[in-house]
């Protein structure tokens, strides 16, 4: 599919036929869905997505960082089809399947570190984290698992045990997983102990071990720290400089399974295939998913060989690793590579994030009807946050502004998606090109200006 002009806004969104198909989902589907915004899809290709009444947009939510690759990509498209052809299911757990074995090889080969490593295939981010959730409990023989405020890993038990970054995921569900702990993530714009980095000296991961260690949770009943190595649905927020290096070395300290959720940032989205790369950290477990297939269905945990020692029928997956999902996921690495994605999200990363830094001093500068700045831009490759605040000095929080922010993006025809408590994330296809990353900088900027 080739599309034309993008944005091209036919009707007013959401358009009749948007309308008629909101009006059936809530007629029937859950209402645990908390919908962004009306936007009913018709059919997308690359960074376009356009929807039932024809309205075309310029997609800077990829699916929630899934599509890397662009939407319907030819070669996994193509990949997908041939497969679907040959076997569609034949169950990994039970059986072997050479798909499963090539995804595996390649994510072994492509994962951080130098030693041998073992590979789960799942559905889902949520069944990656409750593998890995499982993984470190069983090799360890320890109860406790620490995690950060802010985090999100899943909605399923044990991963929304881990999750801290809505009260909503928890109201009406307890109890949940006992031995999870939470502590402050290395949030620099909102820090939890009032400091600045770098005088800091990183007390976030001090707190670890001076007070939870040394107060609550003994070290050696602690079978892993999961950490997302640039946090995702908490705010897209990067940690600073050395804090992930801390982190390792705390837990060599004490035994610990360093959990590395890359559900979000891995796949090449900041620019190298996995996030903690860019500190040269090396997890003993790597949560893959979203990216992993360009938008079909599957994730993988990855660990050391040493660390992977359960025994068959311990953990499986009737769906997991499904075969045409491995194609595509196989298709999906093999264009990240052919087609020099992750350098691209570098390189027009980096641009999209100076023109919003740019824009931020900007309105630091104007005097709006409303008060509404930007706080705060981080980012690394197109994994991209911005921050709003209706206060630049007391940095209070713009939740009803964000939302109202990306609404009014849609309405000009670009998709964006909010994050934390007052944020905007950009998280394109890997393929976006600096035009778009421009075009879709102006209408953000446009929109904001009109909400302020």
């Amino acid at each position: 599919m080739v599309f034309g002009r993008v944005p091209e806004l036919r009707v007013s969104p959401p358009g009749p036929r948007a309308q008629e198909v909101v009006a059936r989902s809530n007629r029937v589907v859950s209402p645990s869905l908390p919908h962004a915004y009306p936007l009913a899809v018709a059919r997308a290709s690359g960074c376009v997505v356009e929807d039932v009444d024809g309205n075309r947009y310029l997609d800077c939510a990829a699916g929630i960082a899934v599509c890397s690759t662009g939407h319907c990509h030819p070669q996994v498209v193509r990949a997908i089809q041939e497969q679907a052809e040959r076997l569609i299911h034949i169950c990994g757990a039970d059986f072997y399947d050479p798909q499963y074995i090539a995804l595996a090889e390649r994510l072994a080969s492509i994962a951080p570190g130098d030693e041998p490593k073992r590979v789960f295939l799942g559905n889902s981010g949520a069944e990656a984290v409750e593998a890995a959730l499982k993984l470190a409990r069983y090799h360890t023989g320890r109860p406790y698992v620490v995690a950060f405020f802010g985090a999100f890993h899943g909605r399923t038990m044990g991963a929304v045990s881990l999750t801290a970054s809505k009260p909503v995921y928890h109201r009406g569900f307890a109890p949940l997983l006992p031995g999870v702990v939470h502590v402050p993530y290395g949030y620099c714009y909102r820090c939890a102990h009032n400091l600045t980095y770098p005088s800091c000296n990183l007390a976030c991961v001090d707190f670890i071990e001076e007070t939870l260690f040394g107060k609550s949770i003994p070290p050696d009943e602690v079978a892993a720290v999961f950490v997302e190595p640039i946090q995702g649905e908490g705010g897209y927020i990067v940690p600073p400089p050395g804090w992930l290096q801390k982190l390792r070395a705390l837990c060599d300290r004490y035994g610990i399974l360093l959990v590395a959720d890359e559900v979000q940032s891995g796949m090449g989205r900041t620019g190298k295939w996995f996030a903690v790369e860019h500190w040269e950290v090396v997890p003993d477990i790597l949560c893959v998913a979203k990216a992993l297939a360009s938008g079909m269905p599957i994730s993988a945990m990855v660990a050391r060989e040493s660390v992977m020692t359960w025994p068959p029928g311990a953990h499986g997956s009737t769906f997991g690793g499904n075969p045409v999902a491995c194609a595509a996921a196989l298709a999906t690495i093999e264009v990240i590579e052919q087609e020099g994605l992750m350098e691209n999200a570098r390189r027009v990363g980096a641009r999209l994030l100076e023109n919003l830094q740019g824009l931020a001093e900007e309105l630091a500068k104007e005097v709006p009807t409303l008060p509404l700045y930007i706080g705060d831009v981080r980012g690394l490759g197109l994994m991209i946050g911005v921050e709003l605040v209706r206060d630049l000095q007391t940095k209070e929080k713009a939740k009803a502004e964000a939302d109202q922010v990306a609404l009014e993006c849609f309405r000009r025809g670009l998709l964006v998606l909010t994050c934390g408590s007052s944020g905007i994330r950009f998280s394109p296809p890997l393929i976006l090109t600096e035009g778009e990353a421009d075009l879709a900088f102006g209408i953000f900027a446009d929109a904001l200006r009109a909400v302020r």
